[in-house]
């Protein structure tokens, strides 16, 4: 297979779900969890729920980085944002996550907060040397996969001088946030379900690679299976961990083999070593803080470090009364489990970060699955039919 076609073509997605319910065994739950949100995506998008037996459950994970971001760092952004000199940069999605009070970094961008939307870390490179007399501050955020950016326009920074270039680090670790849904104290008492194996995610695993999902492999007796984005590669991944869990085996497998090794993009890891070290607790919502789960800017870089240069404090803050945002990542509720969910919550109008990005588990069943329920209830008898 060369072309993205022929990851989406039905009849082998047919066969390869024939598959798998000959393969399941009767009276057996199999509860797999997709970590990526390209993941979640690609499974409501493509509908694959309705091709795989009953006893398969997809659990949602954290896997979304916008969907993770605690409220106090969105907080914190918007008071920045707020100084005088300061222009603030970040990413589309991250200007609509609902912070306090009803607002949002674009909101407060209406209301005269000098944010910029940015497609990349180099974009906000750029604005600073346009201009040499204000503080540009770029918000990263984002997995191993967004990382390495981050890092290498730190060193430009460094290189050309340009003084009025800062970072606010968001830049938080799978593995770390796997091993806090399986073992962490704090998130069982949030509550989470019964995990029996893992998606394991694609471009974050083409930069740290196939060896970290091992640990879990071997010390929590967990199945791994990193997958690509395409239907019938998600598709081949439940498939495998379904052979994995009925023979007993805990293996890391890798189906993503077009793109992802066993020792990952070594080049982009010793960058990022260069620029970060791990930060001892970052807050995650939905999991609270989780040790070694995120990084920091090294203290060499300092200067370019945002929350050191502007005294950034992040305090907790709890999620909105009726969001159900933090259950949903731990996998213990699916988005229509929350009572705002396609009511008060919409993509348009998001009471919580689920709902922002595309990659949430909260917009994707919206998009996709609502017109899936619409269909079928359509094909159902009207009641005294005959």
């Amino acid at each position: 297979m060369k072309f993205i076609d022929e990851f989406r073509n039905g009849g082998v997605a047919g066969s390869v779900a024939r598959r798998i319910h000959a393969d399941v065994v009767a009276g057996r739950t199999y509860r797999i969890m997709e970590f990526c949100g390209g993941h979640t995506h690609a499974i409501a998008r493509y509908g694959l729920p309705d091709l795989l037996p009953d006893s398969i459950r997809l659990v949602h994970g954290p896997g979304c980085p916008v969907c993770v971001l605690p409220i106090g760092r969105i907080d914190a952004a918007i008071a920045l944002a707020r100084e005088a000199g300061v222009i603030l940069c970040t990413y589309a999605d991250v200007m609509r996550v609902p912070a306090s009070r009803r607002l949002s970094l674009l909101t407060a961008k209406a209301a005269g907060a000098d944010i910029v939307m940015v497609y990349s870390v180099q974009d906000a490179l750029s604005l600073a040397r346009a201009q040499p007399h204000r503080e540009v501050v770029f918000f990263a955020i984002g997995f191993e996969t967004t990382t390495p950016p981050t890092a290498a326009a730190i060193l430009e920074a460094e290189r050309t001088g340009l003084a009025n270039f800062s970072v606010i680090c968001n830049h938080v670790l799978t593995p770390s946030a796997i091993q806090s849904l399986l073992d962490s104290p704090e998130v069982r008492r949030l509550g989470r379900v019964q995990i029996d194996g893992f998606i394991g995610p694609s471009h974050v695993s083409t930069v740290i690679g196939s060896r970290p999902y091992e640990f879990f492999a071997e010390e929590y007796e967990k199945p791994v299976v990193i997958a690509g984005f395409e239907p019938l590669d998600v598709l081949q991944a439940v498939w495998m961990l379904v052979r994995q869990i009925n023979e007993g085996r805990c293996e890391v497998e890798n189906q993503f083999t077009r793109a992802v090794t066993r020792e990952g993009n070594v080049k982009a890891q010793v960058l990022v070593g260069r620029v970060f070290e791990l930060a001892r607790t970052f807050e995650w919502r939905g999991l609270g803080n989780v040790p070694y789960s995120a990084l920091r800017i090294r203290d060499r870089y300092a200067g370019f470090d945002a929350e050191r240069r502007f005294g950034l404090r992040h305090e907790s803050v709890p999620d909105h009364k009726g969001c159900e945002c933090g259950a949903i990542l731990r996998g213990v509720k699916q988005p229509e489990n929350c009572r705002l969910f396609g009511t008060a919550c919409v993509p348009d109008n998001p009471m919580g970060s689920c709902m922002v990005s595309a990659e949430g588990a909260c917009a994707a069943h919206y998009t996709y699955g609502r017109y899936r329920r619409e269909a079928r209830a359509a094909r159902r008898p009207a009641a005294g039919a005959s």
